[in-house]
Formats: C-alpha cells, sequence, structure tokens
C-alpha cells in the first residue's frame, strides 16, 4: 500500500461529484478492505453534507465520506515541529 499524502488537517479541494469545486479541511481518513481491494474515504468540512435524525437532536446536517480519487491536496497537514537540541559534545584538544 502507497504511503498517503492527504492526512487530517490537510486542506484539499473535490475535483468530482456533486461538490465540485469546494474547498475544506480534512477531518477523518477512514480506510476500509472490500473483496476487490482497499478503499480510501475521507470527511471534509463543509463538504458532502448528510441529513441525520437524532431522537434527541432532532434533524442535524453532518459531513459525509468522499472518494480518496475524488479529491486533490491543496496544502498540506502543518506538522508540529518539536525543537530537540542536542547537547554538542565540547572537544578538549
Amino acid at each position: 500500500m502507497n504511503k498517503l499524502k492527504i492526512k487530517k488537517g490537510a486542506t484539499v479541494q473535490v475535483i468530482s461529484g456533486a461538490d465540485k469545486g469546494k474547498k475544506g479541511t480534512v477531518l477523518e481518513v477512514k480506510s476500509s478492505t472490500t473483496g476487490s481491494g482497499t478503499s480510501l474515504r475521507l470527511k471534509v468540512q463543509d463538504v458532502c453534507m448528510r441529513t441525520h435524525f437524532d431522537k434527541k437532536e432532532g434533524l442535524l446536517k453532518k459531513e459525509g465520506f468522499l472518494d480518496y480519487s475524488n479529491v486533490k491536496l491543496l496544502a498540506a497537514a502543518e506538522k508540529s515541529k518539536k525543537s530537540v537540541k542536542k547537547a554538542s559534545k565540547a572537544k578538549s584538544t
């Protein structure tokens, strides 16, 4: 399996489907194995909105999953770099 370029927190744009042209941030990445291979799905903020009924809350709007191949990467997720400074050994000659 190839290494994924799109990760949680990345900014993507939808390139096909009903929400073509919309941009958003990746909320979740999900992979599922089927009989014919692995399917990669993304949940993008404010894209592919679905209506969900809850007994307590009523009607809710939630993001649905998109196929990995229907989006393109605009900006990668920022890594939180931990600054680790190594103590330099002093040479005594």
